[in-house]
């Protein structure tokens, strides 16, 4: 690319796509409401336990880890995925519960009787841009448009790799409604959501999808985190796990989170969960206690009082200084020796929690290009 191309393209992301992925302010009646919510304090929100949060900068010695550490932090090669997910999906799940993990956080929980989609995110990148930013590595194992009608949008904050602007815009012609933290529908809107698709909550409150015995209930539950789109954003927008309780079946999701004792309490409130999916990658001790990592998160898993647990936010970016693997590895041994029930499907297999086991280290023999069907 020649120096006017590029600075061309530069310009270009600068004046439409950039400015527009960094998202829009609260104002007006959202406003009102953000201020309302008792973690809303001197215009930012705030975790309710003392969370550390990460460093502006890296210290010397996360410094040194970034520019000469011997990590792999990417796969060696292309990462085995589910065959055909759409004709997987096209068979109502037996049990009535079946989760299939598309990547990162984004997931399709199919819960008796509802879909559910996760922190969808389909681009190219976690980033504001298109020419910069951490790289998927691999491509979305379920084409979007393939991606079967839905009831409901679940986000859990507004961090690139969480809320991405593209996928939010290829989806509002689907008119499904969108259930966010407080505040995080700001963005939304100025992508194009109409506003009346709009549900953001805070925690502890709750929303039904149907009526009766067969409803679903969505509860916006705590999480140990934070927010921001740009420079002078920082938490500025909520950050929320989510609890679905079903006629028949629990589930829980926990966004991006850090260990905090109000698990506990979703646990007490909630549980047990027939399956949870808790993030495990992208730690790091500088990061702050804002993340859990493999060990955390089967402590999480146990005070929510899960049954088995599905691991996600990893084996999609390098976000962190890990190995690609290293959370999948760590977490595999960490549950052996606490005996906690993992699933850990390739991507895009979807797997009935109450019925079938899929706890193979199918990231142990990533060694060259691969496509699956009928992995074990």
């Amino acid at each position: 690319m020649g120096l006017g191309a590029g600075v061309g393209a530069l310009l270009t992301w600068t004046t439409t796509d950039g400015l527009q992925s960094f998202g829009a302010r609260a104002d007006g009646a959202r406003l009102e409401r953000m201020k309302a919510s008792s973690r809303y304090q001197a215009g930012i929100f705030i975790n309710t336990a003392g969370a550390r949060l990460p460093q502006n900068g890296p210290d010397w010695g996360t410094l040194k880890e970034m520019l000469f550490g011997t990590q792999q932090r990417t796969p060696p090669s292309a990462l085995p995925m589910e065959r055909d997910v759409a004709a997987a999906l096209a068979k109502p799940p037996e049990s009535g519960l079946r989760v299939t993990w598309l990547g990162h956080s984004s997931l399709l929980v199919e819960i008796d009787g509802f879909r559910i989609l996760t922190d969808p995110i389909w681009g190219e990148r976690a980033s504001p841009s298109t020419i910069a930013g951490p790289k998927r590595f691999h491509p979305p194992p379920l084409p979007l448009e393939a991606l079967p009608d839905v009831d409901a949008v679940l986000l859990s904050h507004d961090h690139y790799d969480h809320l991405d602007m593209p996928t939010i815009r290829a989806l509002v012609p689907r008119q499904v409604t969108f259930y966010a933290p407080l505040g995080v529908g700001a963005h939304l809107e100025k992508w194009g959501v109409p506003a009346e698709r709009v549900v953001e909550l805070d925690w502890w409150q709750e929303v039904s999808l149907g009526e009766g015995e067969g409803r679903l209930r969505m509860v916006a539950t705590p999480a140990q985190h934070f927010s921001g789109r740009g420079l002078t954003d920082r938490n500025s927008t909520s950050w929320t796990s989510w609890t679905l309780l079903g006629s028949q079946h629990r589930v829980f999701f926990s966004g991006d989170t850090g260990l905090t004792e109000e698990f506990a309490e979703v646990g007490r409130r909630f549980g047990p969960f027939d399956v949870t999916m808790f993030e495990v990658g992208a730690f790091h001790p500088s990061w702050g206690s804002i993340h859990l990592g493999p060990q955390q998160a089967l402590k999480a898993h146990e005070m929510v009082r899960g049954r088995t647990l599905l691991p996600i936010h990893w084996g999609t970016f390098s976000l962190a200084l890990h190995a690609w693997d290293a959370p999948a590895n760590e977490l595999a041994a960490g549950a052996r020796e606490r005996g906690v029930s993992l699933l850990t499907p390739v991507l895009g297999r979807p797997v009935e929690p109450t019925r079938e086991r899929a706890d193979t280290a199918w990231w142990s023999t990533v060694q060259a290009a691969a496509v699956v069907g009928d992995a074990p």
